[in-house]
């Protein structure tokens, strides 16, 4: 039986291989042509035949890169500790809590995941502007303080996962509902809230579209905001010199490969488990 199952596991490691290399083919190209001279940048060789470290240095000189990158180390911690906490309650509430209408709720929550975002742009600004916020990183992660449907629904399959017994036990206890909520329920459900931790910090560090709308001080600028400043500069329409704009997409992917290594062993557990339950 063992000798029949070897062919396929051989060729499930060849499958896994094939897709490893496809997934990384594309960041070893951008790094080796951030270390490019100009006249090589788009000659497709993985290993560069004349080395320009000094594209990272002009990228550094010519633009606030640090600032840009802090912009986005606090912008992207905020909103998604924002939206962790605010939908784990939420989660909490509908795992927990039976009452008349319970799913139809639920169900009209996880139908604003159909609602496009473009569709809130401009009364989502608007709000802001009055508040005099509009020019401010406020609007880049406050907005996460009110849930998001996908995380909701992710960290409640968790707590749903939990046995009730465990509730009901505190319950006689004397515990009430929010000591439920962050002594028993957080900590068993730590590797979902990991996850949506990490999903929130890659989607708000990756976001041009808020920071093009909000931001006018280059000294407010995120990464994204501030790489469009840069290929602006150094792109096609300015100096056309690639390669730094390259460097400085290297700078803007480093952080997030680093999250999610240090965060690979709860993140693969979260999305492996968040369906076990319904």
């Amino acid at each position: 039986m063992t000798g029949r199952r070897r062919p396929y596991r051989w060729a499930l490691w060849l499958a896994l291989a094939v897709a490893a290399v496809v997934f990384v083919y594309p960041f070893v190209w951008l790094v080796s042509a951030s270390l490019k001279p100009r006249s090589e940048v788009f000659d497709n060789a993985l290993i560069p035949h004349d080395w320009a470290p000094e594209n990272y240095a002009t990228i550094w000189s010519a633009a606030p890169v640090l600032t840009w990158l802090l912009n986005s180390v606090v912008v992207a911690v905020a909103a998604a500790a924002a939206v962790t906490v605010s939908s784990a309650v939420v989660a909490f509430g509908f795992a927990y809590f039976r009452f008349p209408g319970r799913h139809a709720l639920f169900g009209l929550v996880i139908g604003t995941m159909m609602l496009p975002g473009a569709v809130t742009v401009i009364p989502t600004y608007l709000i802001w502007n009055e508040l005099g916020l509009a020019a401010t990183q406020v609007p880049l992660w406050a907005g996460n303080l009110f849930g998001s449907a996908f995380y909701i629904f992710l960290i409640r399959q968790f707590f749903l996962g939990l046995p009730r017994e465990l509730f009901e036990a505190a319950r006689v206890d004397g515990a009430g509902y929010w000591r439920l909520f962050w002594r028993i329920a957080v900590p068993l459900c730590r590797p979902a809230l990991i996850v949506s931790f990490v999903f929130e910090l890659r989607a708000s560090w990756s976001d041009l579209l808020k920071p093009l709308i909000y931001l006018r001080d280059p000294a407010l600028f995120t990464m994204p905001r501030g790489m469009k400043a840069v290929l602006d500069q150094f792109g096609q329409a300015g100096e056309a010199r690639w390669e730094v704009v390259l460097a400085g997409a290297v700078l803007t992917t480093v952080p997030m490969i680093v999250a999610f290594f240090l965060c690979q062993r709860y993140f693969v557990e979260g999305v492996a488990t968040q369906g076990r339950k319904g």
